[in-house]
């Protein structure tokens, strides 16, 4: 398949790109578009065939929901059995933005695109490229995150390329993203609102709005076997090539412990690399050093960490070794995402 690519000003996108790309949604095929979360690869949310060549393209399991792109708030209720009032709520106050809201969906949308589920999640994005491209194509995009499955997010095109051309029929190239991490994903069909994906807002910022918000237990512990209620939940995510090990500890015992550790296993021609802070990076005496940014600055941080991890697949390195990151507001999403990377290989020191 040839896949067109078309770079768009993501503030004020090219309207006769973006009409095309809706066509080519409408017509069943897959656009890869930027939103202020990560790049999404996009498909008609109402037509099973569409979503199935999401899957597809990804190497996704069909059992991983995906979740539903609109516009405008009016287009929720034709999707979904019932607005709970905190969810209309949490959409005043966090719509369009990084927030993903679990309802019981209708008979509209097929089960293909829920995993098999009778419930759906929905996100409204700010994006406007993204936002415009919903308009054009029937309304509802199901849009996952435009990389192969199991490999870290792409926040810029450059990724989404190096995964799908050839597997899509557009990439729509709007320069970086800007959050970095996928949206905060809040489950509404049960009785208590549920936190099943932590992201850019925060358990906090969410019952500052609702009340109490429970947190699902699973989020930063070993994946379950149980089927996914929402992306991300049970199979491994966000993976570079090289095997990622998480080390924690007082900051100078794990710089000593893997200054240690690359010194090693160099010595055995085995090349490694660390994820580290602008603060600490010249503490590493060896190894591919890659910071992620300064360590007050949590937004920074974010937006670094899928970059990060692809950027040491060019580097043929065999091991990596990362520091944690348990900053006050984004630190559960950004331990989240490293955790499920590392495959919840975790070395305190």
């Amino acid at each position: 398949m040839h896949t067109r690519i078309e770079t768009i000003d993501p503030a004020c996108p090219d309207l006769r790109v973006i009409s095309e790309a809706g066509r080519i949604l409408r017509e069943g095929g897959l656009v890869a578009f930027p939103t202020e979360t990560v790049y999404g690869l996009g498909g008609d949310a109402l037509n099973p065939e569409a979503s199935d060549k999401i899957y597809g393209a990804k190497g996704r399991p069909s059992d991983n929901p995906l979740i539903v792109h609109i516009a405008d708030r009016e287009a929720l209720g034709g999707i979904v059995r019932e607005i709970p009032p905190k969810a209309l709520a949490l959409a005043d106050a966090f719509w369009p933005g990084p927030l993903t809201m679990i309802f019981g969906k209708n008979g509209r949308v097929p089960l293909n695109t829920t995993g098999g589920l009778d419930t759906v999640a929905v996100r409204m994005p700010s994006h406007p490229a993204a936002r415009e491209l919903i308009r054009r194509s029937t309304g509802y995009i199901a849009a996952p995150s435009a990389n192969v499955s199991g490999r870290p997010s792409p926040t810029k095109a450059i990724h989404v390329i190096e995964d799908l051309r050839g597997r899509v029929e557009m990439i729509l190239d709007g320069g970086p993203v800007g959050i970095g991490l996928e949206s905060t994903i809040v489950d509404f069909s049960e009785r208590i609102p549920t936190v099943l994906r932590p992201g850019y807002i925060s358990v906090e910022m969410l019952e500052e709005v609702i009340g109490t918000a429970r947190v699902d237990r699973g989020l930063m512990a070993e994946d379950s076997s149980a089927r996914p209620k929402a992306p991300g939940m049970k199979y491994r995510h966000y993976a570079p090539r090289a095997e990622l090990v998480i080390v924690e500890g007082e900051e100078s015992r794990v710089v000593e412990a893997v200054n240690g550790w690359i010194q090693e296993k160099e010595s055995r021609n085995m090349h490694c690399g660390v994820i580290a802070t602008d603060e600490t990076a010249p503490l590493y005496r060896v190894g591919a050093v890659v910071s992620m940014g300064p360590r007050g600055d949590e937004e920074e941080l974010a937006r670094h960490l899928f970059d990060v991890l692809r950027r040491f697949d060019s580097m043929d390195v065999a091991c990596i070794y990362s520091e944690s990151f348990y900053t006050p507001r984004m630190g559960q999403a950004i331990m989240n995402r490293l955790l499920k990377a590392a495959g919840h290989r975790v070395v305190q020191v």
